[in-house]
């Protein structure tokens, strides 16, 4: 089988390594008190796309720190009962894309909302100022700061599980048939959003990103998404005094020490040669969830579209 990684057996047990925080539980109740104080409100405002059987809006609702944040949302045009619903997120640097994925769910009968990450290719703004550099990269902003509640990831991270709420709040959808999914960063906010919403039915990730940031700095994978972590040494701690500091405050955002609080069923999908987010750093998150969870391979597949995901991801969902 081809690997670029650990062993298929060892991946299957590996837990990661990166360090937790000891406060990271009371850090995450305090951060979803904060966020579940902004309330459920959003702005549903008529997209310009339309077609037949669904309905398309722009959705917007206020974040942490103030952030306008933008997402696309679509239901079927003919609403009886309650409806099941999915969140959807997009890989880094990226935005929500087009609605036809979209319309896809909408037009089978699902409620569906599509989050823009703040502050990067889609229309949701970052307001939040933070110390360092900006330069490169997200995982490192806010990481200089003296409060690690200006980490960009925990906003987002936020972001996505007040979206999650959002729609669970709608007098129209299942609130207990709610399911998340994306890819790369995606699924990385996948699982954060599962492991911050514990009423969340389902979780479909795709090579999730965000995890186990120790791993990946000793595979020397700090490139690529991960790049920001070398220009952060590089820039700001040359000879690595800080290193132990550092990677101790990323583990709040490192979804292998998040993992513990999901509760969703979960689903994940690997490609085996996957570079940019190592199979291991995956399996990190994966082997900590506690409840019911699996993984589907892909052994000739690294970071990349993988053939019938797609397909896969949304029969899933269907049988919530």
């Amino acid at each position: 089988m081809p690997i670029v990684d650990m062993p298929l057996a060892e991946l299957k047990k590996y837990k990661g390594i990166n360090a937790c925080p000891a406060d990271l539980d009371e850090y995450w109740d305090r951060s979803i008190k904060e966020m579940e104080a902004l309330g459920t409100g959003c702005e549903l405002i008529p997209a310009k796309f339309q077609v037949p059987g669904s309905e398309c809006y722009d959705l917007w609702f206020t974040g942490i720190g103030g952030a306008r944040i933008h997402c696309q949302f679509a239901r079927p045009a003919k609403i009886e009962g309650k409806l099941p619903a999915v969140v959807m997120f997009h890989g880094y640097s990226g935005d929500a894309g087009s609605f036809r994925d979209k319309v896809a769910f909408s037009g089978a009968g699902y409620v569906v909302a599509a989050m823009d990450c703040r502050g990067q290719g889609g229309l949701s703004d970052d307001p939040i100022p933070v110390k360092g550099n900006t330069l490169n990269g997200q995982i490192i902003r806010g990481l200089e700061d003296e409060s690690p509640d200006k980490l960009y990831f925990r906003n987002v991270f936020l972001d996505a599980a007040q979206l999650a709420r959002i729609i669970m709040a709608l007098p129209y959808v299942d609130e207990t048939r709610v399911a998340a999914t994306g890819g790369s960063q995606g699924g990385g906010l996948t699982l954060a959003c599962a492991a911050l919403t514990p009423t969340l039915n389902r979780a479909a990730a795709v090579y999730p990103f965000l995890s186990d940031y120790r791993r990946v700095w000793d595979m020397d994978l700090d490139i690529a998404a991960y790049a920001d972590l070398r220009e952060f040494f590089r820039h700001t701690d040359p000879t690595h005094e800080r290193e132990e500091e550092t990677f101790l405050r990323l583990g709040y955002i490192d979804n292998h020490n998040l993992a513990h609080r999901i509760k969703a069923k979960v689903r994940m999908y690997t490609g085996l040669l996957d570079n940019i987010c190592p199979p291991s750093t995956q399996f990190a998150a994966f082997n900590n969830i506690p409840g019911e969870k699996d993984v589907v391979l892909f052994p000739d597949f690294g970071h990349e579209g993988i053939k019938g995901v797609d397909d896969k991801i949304m029969m899933y969902i269907m049988e919530m």
